[in-house]
């Protein structure tokens, strides 16, 4: 990764410009940051802005590599689970491809947006940006690299970026550069209150979904089960949760909205099904977006 970079920062290797500004979002560690929600946070305030956008992502986990614009109401295995997501709460363009550059020529070629979203993308040196956003937690700034650690690459990486993203909980400061601070929400059905539940997911960080729960939630979470990040359920994973529930002498079960996706039509056999909505809110959010369209406008010519 050093050697990359490196080749990447002395322009032996280019980087590829699309025609529209691009917003990179990533991180250095391996999962679980927050990208998903803050995509969705940062593409609601454009919305209210008037600004359009589309958004490039790699779409893990799907059975092919082709590029291709989401349908909101396709699978998981045809897109992935997390630009099906983007795709339904922003209802904004959102294609898929390994190639980040020939998405972004293909939504270009197609859609009137004025900037790319570009979803994980730190690593993704093919594709030149405009402004570097990276959203870190309080565990990656003591972690190690991998295979030891969970780090993609080391803290020294975050020169590269423009604007470091942290919970509001943290107070940290790297190299001059921009801190936004986020808080996040979890929301829960109500009618979900003074039930006892089995939690259950398949993301990176499971254990701060659950201590999640056992503070924003009314519910009682008896059992919690942890599934691989990304999982895809099948019907055997239905009768283990099934066979939980009943011992536990649960009533509900509770899940993300990521996990909802992944389970398809399986979901319906776990009614009563809650599903818990994960949100961002970025803090001065009107001047921070302010600051980042005056970045854009004023290093890339195009006016949003």
């Amino acid at each position: 990764m050093a050697l990359r970079n490196a080749l990447y920062d002395r322009q032996v290797l280019k980087a590829r410009r699309l025609s529209r500004p691009v917003v990179s979002i990533g991180n250095i560690s391996v999962g679980g940051s927050g990208k998903t929600p803050f995509v969705i946070a940062l593409g609601t305030l454009l919305h209210e802005r008037g600004i359009s956008f589309d958004v490039l992502s790699r779409g893990y986990g799907r059975s092919s590599t082709e590029i291709a614009v989401v349908d909101p109401n396709g699978t998981p295995e045809q897109f992935g689970d997390e630009p099906l997501l983007i795709a339904q709460k922003l209802k904004a363009p959102v294609i898929v491809g390994a190639d980040r550059y020939q998405a972004g020529l293909l939504a270009e070629k197609n859609f009137s947006a004025k900037l790319h979203l570009l979803d994980d993308g730190f690593q993704h040196r093919r594709l030149h940006r405009d402004f570097d956003i990276v959203l870190l937690q309080p565990d990656d700034l003591q972690d190690a690299l991998l295979p030891v650690g969970r780090l993609r690459e080391p803290l020294a990486s975050l020169r590269r970026a423009h604007a470091l993203v942290l919970p509001d909980s943290l107070d940290w400061s790297f190299d001059n550069k921009r801190i936004w601070h986020v808080r996040r929400h979890m929301a829960i059905d109500a009618k979900a209150n003074a039930s006892k539940a089995v939690a259950f997911c398949g993301i990176a960080r499971p254990e701060q979904f659950f201590a999640g729960l056992g503070v924003n939630s009314m519910c009682q979470v008896i059992k919690t089960v942890p599934f691989p990040d990304h999982h895809r359920y099948s019907q055997k994973d239905i009768m283990q949760l099934l066979s939980i529930k009943a011992a536990a002498g649960a009533q509900i079960f509770i899940t993300t909205e990521k996990d909802k996706i992944n389970l398809g039509p399986l979901a319906s056999q776990l009614e009563p099904l809650n599903t818990v909505t994960l949100s961002m809110e970025l803090q001065d959010a009107r001047s921070t977006v302010d600051d980042l369209i005056k970045t854009l406008e004023q290093g890339s010519g195009y006016r949003l």
